[in-house]
């Protein structure tokens, strides 16, 4: 399928998409990191741009023929480490709404933090998906039951031209894994801690993680040990010159980013920013797996099976 990225970032989306196959034609970012990052990974163009300007995309996706549009609207004004309250990026929402009911793709897919589905910005952008006559499939997935090593909740809203709501929930969840991937169990031998420190928002959280276990959320930062870090009952292993931070390339391969992916010669804070705003690689390339296989089965399984699993754990 012929696919375009809206806020594409750095790329972890489209290298998911065309993991699984899909073509992607074009992408579309503001930010100009994540813009040279792109261009070094990925043989489609990338171009700057600006999705509040609605009218200037749809006149160049007007020009190709597009079966999908991925991406993910900026979260800041909708994660848990925001201040929770809708402002200018939420406006990208309806940007991203708009775009799709103007040129109807067959597909589309739209990836948000979890808090996300309970916003202004999602219920009106929801409310012109259906107008446009898409089915919906609404769900919250933990990555670290799709392949990625790390607990990473995000909201999916994937939306089908003339099919029924939640055509694709049983064909998401009969894909997701009965055991969470470890760091160790993606890694392998790449790693060589056995437990690592990411700082906490506050000192009611642990910062001490083990590699048996998935990753919490990779954030945009990556701060050393305090020296006033006073410890957590909940810590795998005590302070000691075997515990430190995650290296800004391990952060990435936690995000799934493959070993050749390229990063430009910037600042440490752009790369950690870059990285910790991707969807995991591996997340998408699920999702666009799912989404292949539907289409090869020309929609038999579109009855779903469950009441309400609309948050997987």
């Amino acid at each position: 399928m012929n696919t375009i990225d809206l806020f594409s970032g750095c790329g972890g989306m489209s290298a998911g998409f065309q993991n699984a196959g899909f073509s992607i034609l074009k992408a579309y970012e503001i930010w100009e990191p994540a813009i040279q990052t792109y261009k070094l990974n990925f043989e489609h163009p990338v171009v700057k741009q600006d999705i509040s300007n609605v009218k200037e995309v749809l006149t160049d996706l007007k020009k190709m023929d597009v079966d999908m549009v991925i991406g993910g609207p900026p979260c800041q004004d909708f994660s848990h480490a925001g201040k929770r309250i809708e402002g200018t990026q939420a406006d990208l929402t309806m940007a991203y709404a708009q775009i799709i009911r103007n040129i109807k793709p067959k597909w589309f897919v739209m990836e948000n933090v979890d808090r996300a589905q309970k916003s202004l910005a999602y219920s009106r952008a929801r409310s012109y998906f259906k107008e446009a006559n898409y089915g919906l499939t609404e769900i919250v997935l933990d990555a670290s039951k799709c392949g990625v090593p790390q607990k990473r909740r995000r909201f999916f809203c994937i939306g089908k031209l003339e099919e029924n709501d939640r055509f694709l929930e049983s064909d998401l969840l009969s894909k997701l894994s009965f055991k969470p991937t470890t760091v160790r169990d993606f890694l392998g031998d790449e790693i060589k801690v056995e437990h690592y420190y990411r700082h906490p928002r506050n000192y009611n959280r642990r910062g001490v993680f083990s590699i048996d276990e998935p990753a919490p959320t990779i954030r945009g930062v990556n701060r050393p040990i305090p020296k006033g870090y006073p410890g957590h009952p909940k810590d795998t292993a005590p302070i000691t010159e075997k515990v430190r931070p995650l290296t800004t390339l391990e952060r990435a391969r936690l995000q799934t980013f493959p070993k050749n992916f390229k990063w430009p010669a910037t600042s440490k804070t752009t790369l950690e920013q870059m990285i910790g705003n991707a969807v995991p690689v591996k997340l998408a390339e699920f999702i666009g797996q799912t989404i292949k296989a539907y289409e090869k089965s020309e929609g038999k399984n579109n009855e779903p099976n469950y009441i309400k699993p609309i948050s997987v754990f």
